[in-house]
């Protein structure tokens, strides 16, 4: 390939990586932004965000709010989804699930993925109770806060988890920080069972389930979970383990394509 050729090449393919991360940025601040304050959380030049948010702007994956240049995900990204979820089996296979799981057990239900190295709820369904259980959709959280977390990442060995999860991300909400070798051991387990439970390290007053939905290979490509006040956990531990194992089993072979 010519060397310039190359050279533009290289540099369309940098923006195209810099342009997701202003998305990621935005998404993550869960706030409208100036171009300014987006290279300074990017600790990226300035210039280029400018450039980049004009180019988004104009195609309307990002949109302005406010008089002040604050600017923030734009509506084309609502259609981006909805043309993807239209057309993936999964998703709807999963929405079917989570409604069924919900009615079997009037807990609140989700389906939970891996969003680089952090965790992501990428649907819920709430459970029927008077009171709300819950986490944001898309909210992008540490992998060792999560019981999916230990299913997801259990094929890899230690050091290559390690190399994965951010030492920061180590740290739970308390303070405290969670050894990375009692993840690992964790992580291990989990995979070998099947399932992984533990009381929320989020709030005092839940229990998570989680179980794998599986690839062609076996590893985890998604979980299904359960959020339960941990007096119906504990009432119900083996049946809600069940029930979600039933349901991962039938998604399984949506996601694979089997």
């Amino acid at each position: 390939m010519d060397k310039r050729v190359e050279d533009v090449a290289n540099r369309r393919s940098r923006g195209l990586e810099r342009a997701f991360d202003i998305l990621d940025c935005l998404r993550d601040a869960k706030r409208p932004l100036r171009p300014n304050e987006i290279a300074t959380a990017m600790g990226a030049p300035r210039s280029t965000i400018y450039e980049l948010t004009g180019v988004l702007l104009k195609l309307g994956v990002l949109e302005a709010r406010g008089s002040e240049g604050r600017l923030f995900l734009g509506g084309k990204l609502f259609l981006f989804g909805a043309a993807y979820s239209d057309q993936s089996d999964v998703m709807r296979h999963a929405s079917e699930l989570l409604d069924r799981i919900v009615e079997e057990t009037s807990e609140t239900a989700q389906f939970c993925l891996l969003d680089g190295n952090k965790y992501t709820v990428a649907m819920m369904r709430e459970s029927s109770r008077p009171f709300r259980i819950s986490s944001s959709i898309g909210e992008r959280t540490p992998i060792p806060w999560t019981a999916s977390g230990r299913l997801l990442l259990g094929h890899l060995s230690g050091d290559e988890i390690r190399a994965f999860v951010p030492p920061a991300d180590f740290q739970l909400p308390s303070g405290e920080w969670l050894k990375p070798e009692t993840f690992v051991t964790q992580a291990h387990r989990a995979v070998a069972e099947g399932f992984f439970t533990f009381d929320s390290i989020v709030d005092s007053y839940t229990h998570c389930f989680a179980v794998p939905v599986a690839r062609p290979d076996g590893t985890a490509a998604a979980t299904l979970c359960l959020v339960a006040p941990k007096d119906d956990a504990r009432e119900n531990h083996v049946r809600y383990i069940e029930c979600l194992k039933a349901g991962a089993e039938k998604l399984s072979v949506w996601y694979t394509g089997v």
